[in-house]
């Protein structure tokens, strides 16, 4: 039985880690993080920990932190087909920042997390340029990152990201359940399009089910598959923080995996029950084209997509007018979605009524 005989010494080079690729990445970032700083960053890249000034926090009279972490899920298979790298990075802040602010808390820092088969230092900068962007749209900072290189583990185009956040929200002003009303308006806003969930679903269907590939042209987007699947998330923070200082908000949701009705469940009190028609919103084309495509069932569509709605704000009636004059003029679509109701025989915190609108 023949031994394989190594000539030379093993190193982490041969082992399928290029520390200097690694260093050329950071270097090729840094122009796009200086772009998210907040005065209260301290340093630079290149630290082994961010630094954030907290005696900013001094002007609360109870300062609560909020944190949230997430990623954008297999979203990132679309990406790496398509080679396309600065827009996912929108989506990881999106996911982040607008879970904080849910609560009512404001994004301070992100901290993100990129794992690579192989470090392609191009490809890299480009994700954290996305990631940047999208922290300039929240108006936080992001205050370090890692990138990891995981040879053998990962193929060299494979890749994964995710992000952490932190927030801060004056205790007397933190939002939810406690403080929704029955009679109180849902508020809905509209979503850029699928947003970062239910891409299991979606690519089972347009791949494993129609057999469609992403340069296709799809008459009802106006552009390619491929395009259309790319759309980053719909960043809300700063709209729903404006959305506090113009109106009385009693709770946010964010809508994400699960839909429309069991993320507003997730913020409407045991007692109360919250109702959202169909009717007055119509859902962008690639939420029928995928339910076409793949036969997928209303209610399935409806507890794995957003169906058009990223966000929703629970406000009382005498809110509703300038909650929307705020929205729309910050550029969001909006309208009335429905309303909160009590429970009486409802056993669900939320539900849809009614047919979507043509």
């Amino acid at each position: 039985m023949s031994e394989k005989t190594e000539t030379t010494g093993a190193s982490y080079a041969a082992a399928g880690v290029d520390i200097e690729a690694g260093d050329r990445a950071v270097e090729l970032m840094k122009e796009w993080v200086k772009k998210t700083k907040r005065p209260e960053v301290l340093g630079g890249l290149g630290g082994f920990a961010g630094l954030f000034d907290a005696s900013a926090l001094k002007r609360y009279e109870r300062p609560l932190l909020a944190s949230a972490t997430d990623g954008v899920g297999t979203k990132v298979d679309i990406a790496r087909q398509l080679g396309v790298y600065d827009t996912i990075g929108h989506d990881l802040v999106g996911m982040v920042v607008d879970d904080l602010v849910v609560c009512g808390a404001e994004p301070l820092f992100m901290t993100d997390y990129i794992c690579v088969g192989k470090v392609h230092p191009d490809r890299v900068a480009a994700i954290v340029k996305g990631i940047a962007e999208g922290c300039v749209l929240a108006g936080c900072a992001l205050v370090g990152g890692e990138t990891a290189e995981h040879p053998g583990l990962l193929g060299p185009d494979d890749f994964d990201v995710a992000g952490a956040g932190t927030g801060v929200v004056e205790y007397d002003r933190l939002l939810g359940a406690d403080r929704i009303r029955e009679g109180d308006a849902v508020i809905a806003m509209a979503s850029s399009g699928l947003h970062s969930n239910g891409y299991s679903l979606v690519r089972h269907v347009v791949f494993d089910r129609a057999g469609w590939a992403l340069d296709r042209e799809v008459p009802e987007f106006g552009r390619t598959l491929g395009e259309e699947l790319l759309v980053p998330t719909k960043i809300y923070s700063l709209d729903c923080l404006a959305l506090t200082r113009t109106a009385e908000v009693h709770a946010f949701s964010h809508i994400t995996g699960g839909g429309l009705a069991n993320n507003l469940a997730r913020v409407v009190p045991d007692h109360l029950h919250a109702t959202v028609d169909r009717s007055t919103w119509t859902p962008g084309a690639v939420f029928d084209v995928v339910g076409r495509a793949g036969k997928v069932e209303r209610l399935e569509l409806e507890k794995t997509l957003n169906m058009g709605v990223g966000m929703i704000a629970v406000v009382p009636q005498e809110s509703v007018d300038v909650a929307l004059a705020t929205l729309a003029d910050r550029g969001v679509e909006s309208w009335v979605a429905g309303e909160i109701l009590a429970r009486g025989d409802h056993r669900e915190g939320a539900g849809l009524t009614g047919d979507y609108a043509k």
